[in-house]
């Protein structure tokens, strides 16, 4: 069919209430094979599990596409909320289908449509099973059922709902008559990536046009711009702000809480209000912002004494409109939005304008309207294809550092990373709370490198270790914790049933008899439910809030789960505990306005969504003192000792987060900021132990500092680096960049045994810079899991990531610590299971302070193997390392041969200045590839004495005229440049001082620093080169050959840091770490022998064509590997590992 029929399918299918015939019909042009094969599972066919949720499933078909089994299924809910609320049952009643219900058979996938009773709104889905299998005694293989997830992709359809987004997804493949679409395929179209960019794209464009329509009323109105001079505000925040708010209320529309009949029920307002609005349909305007959207954000969403009376009616747009409180809705900067007006262009919020793709409309509204919006965040297992409060997140983060259209975005943490990370953190925070250590020898100080030290730890590592014995008496074993924490929402309703049945306490034998989560979660659920109520969490980076939306999803999870054991008062719903988390438990800081207001706007569609009550619409918290701007680095000068300042501050607090009352909530602000002025000497910069007072007064810090810090490299902090350096004293590192300094502010963060968890650039384990992080983080703290992404482009570009859980106590002799190196993108698809298969565990002791290298015990072994039968490189050349030549202007210095061979004709004396000159793409293995560059040679004044040498300059460049007349004819040209350039020496035509330019004239070995196999080249002929290389002289054919023996290369692949695309960079440190055997001339021979014959071949003029003699230096360099085998004594074991073979 053409692309209009299967639109015109999609739209009949999709934006009509739930249809059989239509979606039958939609599915068999969708897969073109589907065998018809109907049969209905209702009443006692439903486990008793999800009858609460369930009413019916019904499969109107099945299909094959070669590998994989997809059931076409309609699943009938029991209620209209089971369409929203749950989620988890849904997923997992398919799954409970897929895993074998008929008769065993396992299915790999289904195609479901959700209906909610009055099919309204409903679900196109697609369901994935996520098998894992063990192994029977007998050695077969079974399903593991405790733990097998589906995943659920998910769009938003019905009569409320706009089919834009599944148009765009699905329209190919329903026009393709030929091909019928394999899993895989139908997993790419749910994809969620695709429509964050395309949503991302056009919210970026309606942000900049709105930026701009700003800028030009700005412009032209000096009374507004007046205003906006005096408050601080500015058009870039101003566009930020609004089309937050805007989407804000997509999302609430959604809820049917505005446009509510004055006697109507709340909940029963249009879901197109904002487009009513537009339309004139609830009042006259002239100009939209000015008469409409400024008395909606902050008249009537934001003032509500005055309506409570009368229900939240306002007469403006004659129906309820509710209270929401928090501060979304105050004025930016508290313009003067009454007596300004901002006219805005009506066109900018809706308009005919005819899009690329041939939409009509490119305002704001027509954008929003044609994307489906759920109140639903994400998780790993259920994903919905529509714009969701987490989406709005990554959103809002990639425009934190837009300001025009020539900005570019910033860099979101997945949500995977996101979640493994509030995972992790939650699981250790548990298990040492419910769990806590007992020391039966506390710490015993000795000096390092004594002969026992020696015998106990080496010499390698002189940092103070702590002589502790920690035995654990688990009441809850952390497995158990894992098990609860990671698979609880899999296997809730399982148990759900098992407790109405009274399983363990009956004669009752069937399938619920037993409980599948483990014993000790059950037993101890009221310590656990206490120990997630009292968590403390930071983020001093905040961003857009994902750890902290991350972390309170875990917790409340976490919370509904053990709410089975508990009982339910009625007090337990996701609201309450939202709320709570949100009061009780979450912080975060960030030196951008603009993403703390971000963060506060995802933490109140997170409790907005859970409001249950659709009668009583609650006023949103005031997060001021929770979600805080400021710079987490920088601290004040303070007076902490007045208890009682401390005291009223912690009081008033509270009070001001839930207070509704617009000007109580000044008096008690004003009340907060003057205690805050007091106690900092009227110092209003951010400090955490003032504002997060009470974790500081109260208790001794946070249980968890969570976060992506910021990567800014080190020259572009140069205007603090004199306050960082006063903040942070003998961790201060000049050469440091932004990030390793929130490892530190973390770590003082934290209370005793709290956790650290980040996920930051990973060069601190290998970089000189990064000695003060790795002293600190296992001195002062204990590594739990390293992770390292390598060059993975975590955040849509190379970032060189990695993620850090760290535990604030000093290490113990047993100690250990969880590492991974990840190598490929799509390990990150299942960076849990991925972890399981991958990572292993090393002594705490080998993360060492001179280099973290995350290597596993053999490799560690048998590194340790080669240095200690060679004699280091550096030590063995006696340190002659020298880098190439920089002449600070390679136009004038290097010249091709034509332009060498014209100043020799010119003037004879030409010839001596002109050198033989190599470039880093010269180099190649064994060799260099000469093409004919030329460097003129003229060393400083300080290391050769010339003609003019000590003259003046207008004197000496005369002498330099008559000495080399084509050379200075030739500078001319340049001189300017010459003149200009920083890199030269006494005169400007003179090149740098040297103090090493005989050693370029010796036979010598020459390096680059970045390669991606060993290349090492020898060179007889005199050659000079650029700074690009480095050179070895003296060095021979023996040196050579180790360095280019597979044996070095795997040595410095262990050491060096890791680049993109299989490189390694090494510097001279690393590089004089290679161990050289010291072994008999006779010996020697025998390799240099085998050199000479490859060098004599790869420099023959058809090498690079010749199949054969490139196979015989194949050959000639597997002898050199044997050889160098032995001389390192290595096992076939060795071997293997050497050649990644073991």
């Amino acid at each position: 069919m053409d692309k209009q029929q299967a639109i015109s399918i999609i739209k009949n299918t999709f934006e009509n209430p739930f249809d059989k015939d239509r979606f039958t019909l939609f599915t068999k042009n969708l897969l073109n094979r589907v065998e018809e094969a109907p049969f209905t599972y209702q009443g006692q066919f439903v486990p008793d599990a999800y009858k609460a949720y369930i009413s019916s499933l019904e499969r109107i078909g099945k299909f094959n596409d070669g590998e994989n089994r997809i059931d076409i299924l309609i699943i009938k809910l029991q209620k209209e909320t089971s369409l929203e609320r749950a989620r988890t049952m849904q997923r997992n009643f398919v799954a409970w289908y897929l895993n074998g219900s008929r008769g065993g058979e396992l299915k790999e996938a289904a195609l479901v449509a959700f209906v909610s009773p009055d099919g309204e709104d409903w679900r196109f889905s697609l369901v994935k099973m996520d098998y894992k299998f063990e192994q029977t005694k007998s050695g077969r293989m079974k399903v593991k059922e405790e733990f097998t997830p589906a995943r659920r992709w998910s769009f938003l359809v019905g009569a409320n709902e706009n089919s834009h987004t599944a148009q765009s997804r699905l329209v190919d493949i329903l026009a393709n008559d030929e091909h019928s679409p394999t899993l895989a395929e139908l997993e790419q179209a749910f994809d969620i990536e695709t429509v964050t960019k395309e949503f991302f794209k056009e919210y970026r464009e309606l942000f900049i046009r709105t930026k701009e329509e700003l800028d030009k009323v700005v412009k032209n109105d000096s009374k507004i711009k007046a205003d906006f001079g005096a408050k601080g505000v500015n058009t870039v925040d101003f566009a930020k702000k609004l089309l937050g708010q805007i989407v804000f209320l997509y999302f609430l529309q959604k809820k049917g809480w505005f446009g509510v009949g004055r006697d109507a029920k709340w909940g029963t307002g249009s879901k197109h209000f904002l487009r009513e609005l537009f339309k004139k349909e609830h009042s006259d305007y002239k100009n939209f912002f000015n008469d409409i959207l400024e008395p909606l954000f902050y008249e009537a969403l934001r003032i509500g004494e005055e309506r409570k009376q009368d229900d939240y009616y306002y007469s403006r747009f004659n129906c309820k409109i509710p209270f929401l409180n928090g501060g979304l809705f105050d004025p930016i900067g508290n313009y003067d939005w009454v007596h300004t007006d901002i006219l805005l262009p009506n066109e900018l919020f809706s308009n005919r304008e005819k899009t690329k793709e041939g939409d009509i409309g490119t305002g704001v509204f027509d954008v929003f309207d044609r994307y489906n919006f759920t109140v639903r965040e994400d998780e790993p297992l259920e994903k919905e294809v529509a714009i969701d409060p987490e989406m709005l997140g990554k959103v809002f983060e990639n425009l934190l550092e837009v300001k025009d259209r020539k900005s570019k975005g910033t860099y979101y943490t997945p949500r995977e990373i996101v979640h493994y990370m509030c995972q992790e953190s939650l699981i250790n925070y548990l298990d040492v709370t419910i769990n806590p250590p007992i020391t039966t020898v506390k710490e015993t100080a000795f000096t390092p490198n004594t002969p026992t030290q020696k015998k106990l730890f080496g010499d390698t590592e002189s940092r103070q270790l702590c002589l502790t014995s920690e035995k654990y008496q688990p009441v809850v074993p952390r497995e158990d914790i894992e098990s609860f924490i990671r698979h609880g929402d899999i296997v809730i309703e399982h148990d759900v049933t098992a407790k109405e049945k009274h399983a363990e306490k009956s004669d009752y034998n069937g399938k619920y008899k037993k409980y599948k989560l483990p014993e000790g979660i059950r037993i101890h659920a009221k310590l656990i439910d206490d120990a997630l109520a009292d968590i403390k969490i930071c983020d001093p980076a905040i961003g857009s809030g994902a750890f902290p939306v991350g972390m309170m999803h875990e917790i409340v999870r976490a919370k509904q789960i053990l709410t089975t054991y508990l009982g339910d008062s009625g007090e337990r719903t996701p609201y309450n505990f939202k709320r709570h988390a949100i009061q009780e438990s979450l912080y975060g800081v960030d030196i951008d306005p603009g993403a703390v207001e971000i963060a506060k706007l995802r933490l109140w569609l997170s409790l907005v969504v859970d409001e249950e009550d659709y009668q009583t619409v609650k006023p949103l918290p005031n997060l001021d003192y929770k979600i805080v701007c400021g710079n987490s680095l920088l601290g004040v000068d303070k007076n902490l000792s007045n208890d009682q300042w401390f005291n009223e501050l912690e009081k008033l607090k509270p009070q001001f987060f839930e207070e509704t009352s617009s000007e109580k909530k000044k008096l008690v602000k004003a009340k907060i900021d003057a205690l805050i002025k007091k106690i900092t000497n009227n110092d209003e910069h951010f400090d955490f132990n003032i504002y997060f007072s009470e974790i500081f007064h109260q208790r001794d810090g946070f249980d968890i500092v969570i976060a992506n810090p910021p990567y800014v490299r080190h020259e572009a902090i140069k205007s603090i680096k004199t306050h960082l350096a006063k903040e942070f004293g003998e961790f201060y590192c000049g050469a440091a960049d932004l990030y390793t300094y929130f490892y530190k502010r973390g770590l003082d963060l934290l209370k005793p045994e709290g956790h650290l968890c980040f996920i930051a650039p990973n060069k601190f384990m290998r970089a000189g810079y990064g000695k003060n992080i790795r002293s600190l983080l296992v001195t002062q703290a204990t590594p739990k899991v390293v992770i390292d992404f390598g060059d993975l482009p975590i955040f849509d570009a190379t970032t060189y990531s990695s993620i850090l859980l760290i535990r604030k106590c000093s290490p113990g002799i047993k100690d250990e610590t969880i590492t991974a190196t990840f190598t490929n993108v799509t390990q990150l698809e299942r960076l849990e299971e991925t972890l399981d298969n991958i990572s292993f565990v090393i002594p705490v002791a080998a993360l060492k302070t001179e280099r973290w290298g995350l290597k596993q015990p053999k490799i560690l072994l048998l590194i340790e193997k080669l240095r200690k039968i060679g004699i280091p490189l550096g030590e063995y050349v006696k340190e002659r390392f020298y880098r190439g030549i920089t002449t600070g202007l390679n136009e004038a210095f290097v010249v091709n041969k034509d332009t060498r061979d014209r100043l020799i004709s010119e003037h004879s004396s030409s010839a001596k200045l002109l050198k033989p000159f190599l470039r880093g793409r010269d180099l190649k293995r064994w060799q260099v590839d000469f093409a004919n560059q030329y460097l003129i040679k003229l060393e400083s004044s300080e290391n050769k004495n010339h003609p003019w040498s000590g003259k003046s300059e207008k004197e000496a460049e005369k002498i330099l005229a008559n000495t080399y007349p084509a050379i200075h004819a030739h500078f001319e040209v340049f001189r300017n440049k010459l003149i200009k350039r920083d890199d030269q020496g006494k005169y400007f035509w003179e090149l740098r001082s040297c103090i090493y330019w005989k050693e370029f004239e010796q036979p010598k070995i020459i390096l680059g620093r970045f390669m991606n196999k060993a290349s090492f080249a020898f060179d007889k002929e005199s050659f000079f080169h650029n700074d690009a290389l480095y050179m070895i002289p003296g060095a021979n054919e023996y040196i050579v050959a180790i360095l280019n023996s597979l044996c070095s290369w795997w040595f410095l692949s262990q050491i060096c840091t890791d680049l993109q695309n299989g490189y390694l960079q090494a510097f001279k440190e690393n590089l004089f770490q290679i161990p050289v055997p010291n072994v008999s001339i006779k010996q020697q021979i025998q390799i240099i022998n085998i050199v000479e014959l490859i060098l004599t071949m790869v420099s023959n003029a058809n090498y690079s064509e010749s199949g054969e003699k490139q196979a015989k230096v194949k050959e000639y360099e597997r002898q050199i590997d044997q050889m160098v085998y032995k001389l390192y004594d290595l096992t076939p074991e060795d071997i293997a590992i050497v050649e990644g073979k073991g």
